[in-house]
């Protein structure tokens, strides 16, 4: 029946056949030329364990030359960025706990005064330092350059300035993880990056196995609108989504010993806006997706770049201006700012609105797209 033991003309016949069903299988093909160009893009880009351009905040109570010169050395430097020159420590500190700034630098009244005099006047550095990563090249970096800002002016009557010890006394406040510790920083994170990887996919898989099933039949002979039939899909895993938020959350103070400064209720009503954009965007992948593989394929897609671009594992800030762009878009970046704000910094409601707009605003955009796509016909 086979005619013979083998044969490369039926071998090649196969290797053909396998090509152009390849083809055909436009969402495999993506896969096979999008995850490699995207790989490289983004561990090529992304991964930087040496951020520079920090954003930074800057109180400059002096009004001497000296405070002057200084502030132009640190905005000569590669580390920090000025973004804002603010009036008092008060906002300073609402821009860090916010996450604003990354760094907020204190340049004390009467420092040209003090400088001249001897006094060694300190410079104070805050940092938030939820994320070790970001600030330890900036805190590391900074005593070199208020060493050397001031050098030029250390000339002639002032050259005793010059001398060890050195005439500015720096002072660094690390807040939030003062203690630099990894875990304070990934397991708030890791609870938002649980639920994208679960939820995303068990609702990608919802209409699709559906049809697989068919049981597709019986859902549409039902009097039931698309957003109702996808409504209905994803309300049962916010359940699912609250238990794994629940195991986190214990896991984080009992295991992991992760202190939790804010309000935990406002973190569980946050929480439910986040589950929302996963299941919105799952449950949207199913309708366009013809098959449980295809579906799954794409819900893969999403995890990579999620993951990398949402400042999980590398500083956000320490990513290139495109890929902060397309990180603004992902509803993991801001729940997980969320989720290290309220652990972490203890905020309040009113420092989540700016984070939670985004997320609303992704999953309806996402849901209207489902809604759309949504096939009331087998055909």
């Amino acid at each position: 029946m086979g005619g013979g033991i083998f044969s490369f003309r039926r071998l090649w016949a196969m290797i053909v056949k396998e090509f152009i069903q390849m083809a055909r299988d436009r969402m495999t093909f993506a896969m096979i030329l999008g995850i490699p160009v995207m790989q490289l893009l983004v561990f090529g880009f992304v991964i930087n364990t040496d951020p520079r351009h920090m954003a930074t905040a800057v109180l400059l109570a002096d009004s001497g030359p000296h405070g002057r010169t200084l502030l132009e050395g640190l905005k000569n430097s590669t580390y920090f960025d000025f973004v804002k020159q603010v009036a008092d420590e008060a906002e300073g500190r609402m821009l860090l706990t916010r996450g604003r700034v990354q760094f907020l630098v204190q340049i004390p009244e009467n420092f040209s005064r003090d400088l001249l005099r001897g006094d060694r006047p300190a410079v104070l550095l805050e940092a938030d330092a939820s994320d070790p990563t970001a600030t330890s090249g900036g805190i590391s970096a900074l005593g070199g350059i208020l060493n050397t800002a001031l050098l030029a002016d250390f000339k002639g009557p002032l050259a005793r300035l010059a001398q060890d010890p050195p005439p500015i006394e720096m002072r660094v406040h690390a807040l939030y993880n003062p203690e630099a510790i990894t875990q304070y920083n990934i397991v708030p994170g890791l609870m938002g990056v649980v639920l994208m990887m679960t939820l995303v996919l068990v609702t990608g898989l919802a209409i699709t196995r559906e049809t697989e099933r068919g049981t597709m039949e019986n859902l549409l002979s039902m009097p039931l609108r698309p957003i109702e039939v996808m409504v209905g899909k994803i309300t049962p895993y916010i359940f699912v989504g609250y238990i794994q938020i629940g195991i986190i959350l214990l896991a984080a103070r009992f295991v992991f010993d992760v202190p939790v400064q804010g309000n935990l209720l406002l973190l569980l009503a946050a929480s439910l806006f986040y589950i929302a954009a996963n299941l919105a965007m799952g449950i949207t992948f199913s309708t366009i997706a013809k098959n449980q593989l295809q579906a799954m394929q794409m819900s893969a897609f999403v995890f990579l770049p999620s993951i990398l671009l949402s400042g999980y594992l590398f500083p956000f800030r320490g990513m290139p201006g495109w890929a902060q762009a397309v990180g603004e878009v992902l509803p993991i970046t801001h729940f997980i700012r969320i989720a290290r704000g309220v652990m972490l910094k203890g905020i309040g409601f009113g420092d989540l609105g700016f984070e939670l707009w985004p997320i609303a605003l992704f999953a309806v955009v996402v849901l209207f797209i489902g809604v759309a796509r949504y096939r009331q016909t087998l055909d």
